[in-house]
């Protein structure tokens, strides 16, 4: 029973069709399913991923009506996203200060070369050469050239003032590999401590950076709700829910979201947790050529579609 990498990760945003915009239009990911927020019903929860919504390409977004994120520790602090190499790099650079938007330096990072970036309202991300490893599954009708396009998400790294609760977690629930720590870009007296799952790769990492200094984070648009990690089926997503309930890890019990089947709980230091599967996937409800074309709801909320669709704000 092995996490085999980042599956989604779930972030917030005030400004649902600025964030369409942006994340279709400069980053050129596709929108892969456009829905709601299945806990609140007046929020849009929207899914942009690769060309065929692979498993651990997907950012999404929950719209609530709120104030910016005041920045702080126990939460997640940037989100990586891969492309392959460092003419992607440098490309991309270009784009975003084109576009206006905060832009660091391309820099060497943990070994790999990585551009640091906000998106307009201030969610960090960093793009992260990964070498060009794996298959990419472009979309034909993205604005971005298919050898630049985003290839998928990794790493993620996530910030806490204490490391051996998280490490606790990590290590002997969660079954990640202890690998290798940096220098905190930021804190050079501080450290991030690399944790590997399945294959590895950063695809396949979760970075913690411990600071000690740092206030707790206040939730708001630009921050991220949660992370989620990849379970390839239901066979070891049953054993991960029997694992949290036999160790009395408080948790969500299976939630089945339709498109994956989800296990939710909080690691030590409060950041929130999912456990996903990879299927039954994104075209069960979609022709894969019409992904995110209209808004689908699960089958439990169907009959409150006239409701929920009077509630939401056009994109």
């Amino acid at each position: 029973m092995q996490l085999s990498g980042i599956h989604h990760l779930t972030a917030v945003s005030a400004d649902a069709p600025g964030n369409k915009a942006f994340y279709t239009g400069t980053l050129g990911l596709r929108l892969v399913k456009k829905t709601v927020n299945q806990d609140d019903v007046s929020a849009y929860h929207l899914f942009y991923a690769d060309g065929i919504a692979s498993p651990g390409s997907d950012i999404t977004f929950f719209d609530f009506p709120t104030v910016r994120e005041r920045r702080g520790n126990h939460t997640i602090t940037r989100t990586g996203m891969r492309v392959a190499g460092e003419d992607s790099l440098r490309w991309w650079q270009q784009r975003l200060k084109d576009a206006k938007l905060t832009v660091g330096e391309l820099a060497e990072r943990d070994g790999r070369l990585t551009l640091d970036f906000e998106d307009p309202e201030g969610q960090r991300l960093a793009l992260v050469d990964d070498g060009g490893k794996g298959v990419a599954h472009v979309w034909a009708n993205s604005p971005v050239p298919a050898a630049k396009q985003i290839r998928g998400l990794g790493p993620i790294t996530m910030t806490v003032p204490d490391l051996t609760p998280t490490d606790m977690v990590l290590t002997k629930v969660m079954e990640m590999r202890p690998v290798r720590d940096y220098a905190h870009p930021e804190s050079n007296k501080d450290r991030v401590h690399v944790y590997e799952m399945g294959e590895s790769g950063p695809a396949a990492e979760l970075h913690v950076a411990v600071r000690p200094d740092l206030a707790p984070a206040h939730p708001g648009a630009g921050g991220v709700h949660h992370v989620a990690f990849r379970t390839p089926d239901d066979k070891q997503y049953d054993e991960w829910a029997k694992r949290l309930a036999g160790l009395r890890i408080p948790n969500s019990g299976k939630v089945d979201r339709f498109w994956f089947h989800s296990l939710y709980f909080r690691e030590p230091n409060g950041i929130l947790f999912e456990i996903a599967t990879d299927g039954p996937g994104f075209a069960v409800d979609e022709p894969l050529d019409r992904l995110g074309d209209t808004l689908v709801l699960p089958p439990f909320l169907e009959n409150r579609r006239a409701q929920i669709e009077a509630g939401l704000k056009p994109l």
